[in-house]
């Protein structure tokens, strides 16, 4: 049923399905057609279904409406073209909307002017942000093309006048669709496209995507289950011009002011040698200091920004995020397709394709963590067909220069990570069937079979629609709650329909899926201590410690929108406060990292020359000299520690940290969303098991308990298999914080709780107090009631990963990955992250630097100890001069921890710390050692 085209058709087919006017306009503004044009145009024209994939400016949006436009002025020149909607396009971006407006309305003056004549073709715009003077002229005068949001169509659906002028749609464009197919958005018009299909059974479905894989499954998504769709990959049709670049040569053994000065000097030099520059940061945070910085540092090259309308912009750099007010958006984007900027710095909000005039290079500060995202932001240099993309990634520390440079090897090779499509969402699918009902009266088979048509629902079980009908049907205790009847259902006549006056009024006033959001108060008791972001909160379980106002904090519960917390002075922190804005990393990419570890792993076994591995790094990840030899640094310096975690092999590693607390460390790259379902399984498995609490915490890379009394890390994870994984971590979500949030998200969409009533809007706190009540209603009803299905899915297959996580811990059940444990006294080198993590909140980034540094020198100073190192690899002497230098400092960690061996006598630890400040080591000592031998080996970290 999907077609991939392997044929474009000639100039010439296409010429012959031109309108003479459009031929000549469109060769007035163009040499010859694209390749785009060439695979999809006649397809379009031939109304066959048909998904486009194509790089950043490269014709898509006029590949998708040429053959529309040419059908448009065919008719009006012949006199026959109705008043009617002739084509709707849909995108998830509102400002995306007014450029594909602006950019239809210039070539239909263009065309109108060669033709001599007004051609009384219409475009509309209808969005949440559209007067109501415009909507009473769309509803008089249909636009031939209108142009919409997901959320403002379902709502024209089941606008009973809106509604009839669905009845002739001949296409359907979606844009951007691959940032609609992997979340409930895409899930919620995958069923508003065939509620249209019902009014217009002939309608075309054409798709317009970036970068995305696997196209299929998009294809799919786009037509719904079992139709016919073309699918036109022309990718690869511009030239790319990437590197990954240091801003020192040496990422651990150097200071914090002039890794700073350094990075800012790099970006500032790449700037000034380019017209205009885009620059691409991980979160809104890290987005505003870049800007600051580059400002203060460089005063004459950034000027500052003045208040006031896009025209007096007179800055140079301005930063793009969403927590911005629309308006300064607006006044920055202005400001770059009018050429006023040098640069540009934005999180997220710049990757899709808004029209934002030249940009020559794109600089990646840090891991995009995908090759999708990565191609969708390196796509917008050169946004003209012929031009070369240009990107810079600038790498940070050892892991980003790792991942960073796998990410350029996939792109380079065009390896597309898969996107995850959500299934079976079943508070979308309540909030459709409402809106459905108000449309008229439908059988309940003959509903079901329509919603089984889209793509996300092809699975759909009777029982689950069964009960999303009768939860809409108020057949559920629960009107004590103030949930009633939101339709009629008659079991015995298998009918269903609208029921209630106010129902219509309800469903137009809180459709859509994007939840509301708002901050939380932290508390320790009465006394308010601040704020925290909800996504923060959500990623928080009982016990774990955060940074708030310079002081740590340990998390308690949380009712409504307050969290209660009490102080935890010294304590280590767990969660980083960056940790609900940062991106996970793809599976695909940490894979593929994972597989270059046992790639280096079997160089060093079989003893290869440092300049053969040096030389296969180069070749393998497509980087210069300098970074394949920090790249082997980095990688022998694990090796000759410890072992190098693999594909194959996954480490567990065990050490004290400086406060006596135990660590264990899963060298699990797998990216975070597979680690926090591992992590949680895993300390839910402990405390029923061992009983003990530990303290997690979680990286792309791996994760890491935290605990006072001894666990065994190890001997709980090997009980984690195949057949009990999925409800383990089924119940451990069910006791999260993130479940109560998702619950409120879920029950709003499925319009159990209502975000606004008879024109008032009800506040988040009020939503989610409501919510919890509700949870424990329906929770007495079943531990299956649909919404708490929905959000403990949403939770475990969309917020984490369960099926990688399930094929990890098959491999594991199946000893195709085989775990080692080992003990150390410093953490090993790719452990480095995970363990700064922790103290990330509390460490200057000097301070953070130097602890780094630390490890570092004492990592090398204990493998110079090895005989057997190869001299080549290292300059250990070095090391040992360092250690000369720090003796006072390693005398103080080795008295710390003989002072604090637990089942060691007293005499004996005293003793030992006299003899490390005497350098004089007595026979009694010795008699004292040998009979406390296995005490001291149990207590020693």
């Amino acid at each position: 049923m999907i077609n991939v085209k392997k044929k474009p058709n000639t100039a010439s087919e296409l010429k012959k399905i031109l309108n003479p006017i459009v031929e000549k306009w469109f060769f007035s503004r163009f040499e010859e057609f694209s390749l785009p044009q060439k695979f999809a145009v006649m397809d379009i024209h031939s109304r066959k279904n048909i998904l486009v994939s194509a790089p950043t400016g490269a014709t898509k949006t006029l590949t998708a409406f040429l053959s529309i436009l040419n059908e448009l002025v065919d008719s009006s020149t012949k006199g026959i073209l109705e008043d009617k909607i002739y084509c709707v396009y849909v995108s998830p971006l509102k400002a995306l909307n007014r450029d594909i407006e602006k950019n239809l309305q210039e070539p239909l003056e263009q065309i109108q002017k060669i033709a001599g004549k007004d051609l009384g073709i219409r475009v509309g715009l209808r969005t949440g942000d559209t007067t109501s003077a415009e909507k009473a002229k769309m509803l008089k005068h249909s636009p031939h093309i209108l142009i919409t949001t997901p959320e403002s169509l379902a709502i024209l659906l089941t606008s009973p006048k809106f509604r009839e002028k669905f009845r002739h749609v001949q296409w359907c464009i979606v844009d951007e669709i691959h940032a609609l197919a992997d979340n409930k958005r895409g899930v919620h018009l995958s069923l508003s496209m065939e509620r249209m299909q019902l009014l217009s059974p002939g309608m075309t479905r054409v798709g317009l995507s970036a970068t995305v894989a696997p196209l299929q499954e998009i294809a799919k998504f786009l037509v719904g289950n079992g139709r016919k769709c073309e699918v036109v990959d022309v990718q690869f049709i511009k030239m790319t011009d990437l590197k990954v670049l240091s801003p020192v040569k040496d990422l651990i053994n150097v200071n914090y002011e002039e890794l700073s000065r350094k990075t800012y000097e790099l970006i500032d030099k790449l700037i000034q040698k380019h017209k205009t520059t885009l620059i691409f940061t991980n979160t809104r945070s890290a987005t505003e200091r870049v800007v600051h910085h580059l400002k203060e540092r460089f005063p004459k090259n950034y000027y500052e920004i003045d208040e006031g309308p896009p025209s007096e912009v007179s800055s140079l750099i301005g930063a793009h995020h969403g927590s911005l007010s629309r308006e300064h958006r607006h006044k920055i984007e202005d400001a770059l397709k009018k050429g006023k900027l040098k640069a540009v710095v934005s999180s997220t909000s710049l990757e899709l394709g808004i029209d934002i005039g030249y940009i020559d290079l794109v600089i990646l500060l840090g891991s995009p963590k995908s090759v999708a995202r990565t191609m969708q932001r390196i796509g917008r240099a050169g946004h003209q067909l012929h031009a070369v993309t240009k990107g810079r990634f600038i790498v940070m520390d050892r892991d980003d220069l790792v991942e960073c440079s796998m990410l350029l090897k996939y792109t380079m090779e065009k390896n597309i990570d898969k996107v995850h499509i959500p299934t079976n969402c079943l508070d979308v699918l309540a909030q459709q069937v409402m809106g459905m009902a108000l449309e008229r009266v439908w059988e309940d088979k003959e509903l079901f079979d329509v919603l089984k048509k889209s793509y996300c629902f092809k699975d759909l079980e009777w029982n689950d629609y069964d009960q999303v009908l009768s939860y809409l049907a108020g057949e559920y205790a629960l009107e004590d709650r103030h949930i009633y009847a939101r339709i009629w259902y008659d079991r015995d006549e298998r009918k269903l329909g609208k029921k209630g006056k106010m129902t219509r009024v309800l469903y137009m006033t809180n459709i859509g899926t994007i939840p509301d959001t708002t901050g939380v108060a932290v508390k320790n008791g009465s006394y308010k201590i601040g704020m925290i972001d909800e996504g923060f909160l959500e990623k928080l379980r009982p016990g774990d410690i955060f940074v708030l106002g310079g002081e740590c904090y340990q998390y308690k519960y949380s009712r409504g929108m307050v969290a209660q917390v009490k102080p935890a002075p010294g304590r280590r922190p767990t969660v980083p406060s960056w940790y609900s804005e940062s991106l996970p990393l793809s599976f695909d990419i940490a894979m593929g990292v994972q597989k270059f570890r046992l790639l280096m792993k079997e160089k060093f076994d079989n003893k290869l020359r440092k300049d053969e591995v040096i030389k296969f790094i180069h070749d393998y990840l497509y980087v210069d000299k300098n970074a394949a030899h920090a790249i082997y640094l980095y990688f022998k310096q694990q090796y000759n520690y410890a072992i190098i975690p693999n594909k194959k092999e996954l480490l567990i590693e065990n050490y004290t940290d400086e406060k006596g607390k135990k660590i264990a460390i899963f060298h699990s790259l797998y990216g975070r969303r597979v680690n926090d379902a591992l992590s949680r399984a895993l300390a839910l498995t402990i405390a029923k098991t061992q009983h003990r609490d530990v303290e997690i915490g979680v990286n792309d890379n791996g994760f890491y308990l935290s605990y006072q009394k001894e666990v065994n890390a190890k001997k709980a994870f090997e009980l984690l298999n195949k057949d009990n994984f999925y409800n383990i971590l089924k119940a451990a979500v069910d006791r999260s914080e993130v479940m109560k949030r998702r619950f409120r998200h879920c029950a709003a969409r499925a319009l159990m709780i209502l975000r606004s009533y008879k024109g008032k809007t009800k506040r988040v706190g009020r939503q989610q107090v409501s919510s919890m009540i509700l949870m424990a209603a329906v929770r007495r009803i079943s531990d299956e009631f649909f919404i708490l299905k929905e959000a403990r899915r949403e939770v475990m297959e969309d917020l984490m990963d369960v099926d990688n996580a399930l094929k990890v811990v098959k491999d594991l059940t199946d000893k195709k990955i085989k775990v080692k444990e080992i003990k150390t006294i410093i953490p090993t080198p790719f452990a480095f992250n995970l363990v700064v993590q922790g103290y990330s909140d509390l460490l200057k980034m000097e301070d953070k630097t130097q602890f780094l540094q630390r490890m570092h020198a004492m990592v090398l100073a204990k493998i110079g100890m090895n005989k057997n190192v190869d001299k080549e690899d290292f300059n250990y002497h070095e090391y040992f001069e360092e250690y000369e230098e720090n003796k006072d400092y390693y005398k103080d960690k080795l008295k710390f921890i003989l002072a604090n061996l637990r089942k060691v006598d007293d005499k004996l630890r005293k003793e030992l710390v006299k003899a490390i400040e005497t350098g004089e080591v007595s026979s009694e000592i010795k008699k004292l050692v040998e009979k406390y031998k296995m005490d001291i080996e149990e207590s020693w970290p």
